[in-house]
């Protein structure tokens, strides 16, 4: 059984971009893209902000979302974002009372 996390990300870039990846090390992986040694899409477009994330118990449930989001337009994963963030939201509301 893998111990590992398996994350679909979605970065802003500094050119107002979206960028959508899987990893494992989330941390280590936008590191790299900041360093430019990430994705060559990434290149020259730091810095980054990381504006969703997914975690999943498999590389494969990881990486067919991958391949859903990267399917989205822009306002398909604009309207992502905005779920996600409203889910959040929530939780800590929630975890507040």
């Amino acid at each position: 059984m893998e111990n590992h996390e398996h994350i679909v990300y979605m970065l802003k870039c500094a050119d107002n971009t979206l960028y959508t990846g899987y990893t494992n090390d989330l941390e280590h992986r936008v590191k790299m893209h900041e360093e430019g040694k990430g994705a060559k899409y990434t290149r020259g477009r730091g810095p980054f902000q990381v504006v969703f994330m997914e975690q999943f118990p498999t590389k494969e449930e990881a990486l067919q979302r991958e391949h859903q989001i990267k399917q989205l337009t822009r306002k398909g994963k604009a309207q992502l974002i905005r779920d996600k963030l409203k889910e959040v939201m929530q939780y800590e509301h929630t975890k507040e009372l």
